[in-house]
């Protein structure tokens, strides 16, 4: 197949090409250009040392990332791009970095280092595809398999447990057995690896389109039980409910799978129920009740997401989307809804909405979730009206209060949370000069 190269990458290619140097674009690049899908950035390889690479593109803007490691990155207006000399790595010393990197000639000793076959791919215009190690072939089977003995590649680096199951999810290959089984017998490796990059992979895991198969896979090799152990409890949790068809794992990645392709929202689909085991109880029909769970559930993901270094915005949006699940149940009035889009902001409220959705449909099949899509014109009606809903919407604020003659301190947020509930209620109040005429003949001075 003829592959499409985007001008800014044949640039640096014919730069690498003219000064003397094998150049090729390497690796994922390769593998989605196979794929018939457009890759998202471009890496290149090249027999040039890294102070050459540096000479070459002197009238560039460079960012060196690692003199040892080979890497030049040139920018470029369109996507910064990697060029990594053609490299022999060492032994591994902690399961992430090699203890040193000598520099090779040969391409193929390039791709030799790397995880799996259908990484370990190369291209150029002159050469057409290098492919020493069969990864067109396993990308026509659908096949991840690492790069010889997968033992020792997942020893070099562990976090290649994790890729291989991102990969499998992302692409829905299979895992080759001879790598699915050392990876289970490996997983346990994981736990010398920093939150941080685990966390990457799962966040890439979770956008997938099909995230229940790659939450199954870590689950089934032994993974899950290291990086999220407290979901381990859900497996097989039989909810004892007329209303819940499915066991609560199986509802938690019906309702991952349902959501929209947002992480907060995939965060929150796959914790909005992750306290059912903890918090069950039944009644003495023997029907079973999760009182108090949505409470439990947000703490749980809270703690989940801390040991995970996951941003603390995220954490926030996701605690809200937890903690407000259940109020599909509740049956609002227009200031009910306008304190619900107070409590989650104008974004979170559709996102609140939309894990609700899958909820539902999760629930039990042909559920009917018209509710959800009359709340949502309700609640658009509230914003595209520009209805208040929290204070600083108010025509009046805490300065306009303390020059009427009131002291600085509680009365004032105490003044405000008062005309916000009447405003709330009527949103024609929302006048400045009414709002100072309802102040001063409520509160004293």
């Amino acid at each position: 197949m003829e592959f499409i190269i985007p001008d800014y990458v044949k640039i640096l290619l014919n730069k690498l090409g003219k000064s003397g140097f094998e150049a090729y674009i390497v690796g994922g690049s390769v593998r989605d250009s196979l794929l018939s899908k457009t890759p998202s950035d471009y890496d290149i390889t090249t027999n040039a040392l890294p102070e050459e690479i540096e000479e070459i593109f002197k009238d560039f803007k460079t960012i060196l990332v690692g003199k040892e490691f080979g890497t030049v990155v040139v920018v470029q207006k369109e996507s910064n791009v990697e060029i990594t000399t053609y490299r022999v790595e060492m032994d591994y010393i902690d399961g992430r970095r090699p203890s040193y990197v000598a520099f090779s000639s040969n391409i193929k000793e390039d791709l030799k280092r790397r995880d799996f076959t259908i990484n370990a791919m190369a291209y150029s215009k002159k050469e057409g595809l290098v492919d020493p190690f069969g990864g067109k072939k396993d990308l026509q089977e659908r096949i991840i398999k690492t790069v010889g003995d997968p033992k020792k590649r997942f020893k070099e680096d562990h976090l290649r447990l994790l890729r291989c199951v991102r990969f499998s999810t992302i692409l829905q290959f299979e895992i080759e057995n001879k790598t699915l089984k050392a990876v289970k017998d490996m997983a346990s490796l994981l736990e010398k690896i920093s939150m941080e990059r685990i966390r990457e992979e799962l966040f890439k895991i979770l956008l997938s389109k099909n995230p229940s198969y790659g939450i199954n896979l870590l689950k089934d090799l032994d993974i899950l039980k290291i990086i999220i152990p407290e979901l381990m409890d859900s497996v097989g949790f039989d909810q004892k409910n007329p209303h819940h068809e499915f066991d609560v794992f199986n509802h938690i990645l019906c309702v991952v799978d349902k959501t929209p392709p947002l992480i907060e929202i995939r965060l929150a689909a796959l914790f909005h129920d992750i306290a059912k085991p903890s918090t069950f109880s039944q009644d003495e029909e023997g029907v079973g009740h999760f009182y108090g769970h949505q409470d439990e559930s947000e703490f749980m993901a809270e703690k989940i997401l801390k040991n995970l270094k996951a941003p603390r915005l995220v954490i926030e949006n996701v605690k809200k989307l937890v903690k407000n699940h259940m109020t599909q149940h509740n049956d609002y009035s227009k200031k009910g809804l306008k304190r619900l889009i107070n409590r989650l902001g104008e974004n979170q409220i559709f996102n609140l909405l939309d894990l609700q959705r899958a909820d539902m449909k999760c629930t039990s099949r042909g559920r009917d979730t018209s509710l959800i899509d009359i709340r949502k014109e309700e609640i658009q009606k509230i914003i595209d009206g520009k209805e208040p809903v929290e204070k600083k919407q108010l025509d009046i604020d805490g300065n306009d209060i303390v020059n009427l003659g009131y002291k600085e301190g509680k009365i004032i947020g105490d003044i405000l949370n008062y005309l916000l509930e009447i405003v709330l209620e009527n949103p024609n109040l929302n006048k400045k000069e009414k709002l100072i005429e309802i102040v001063l003949d409520k509160f004293k001075i």
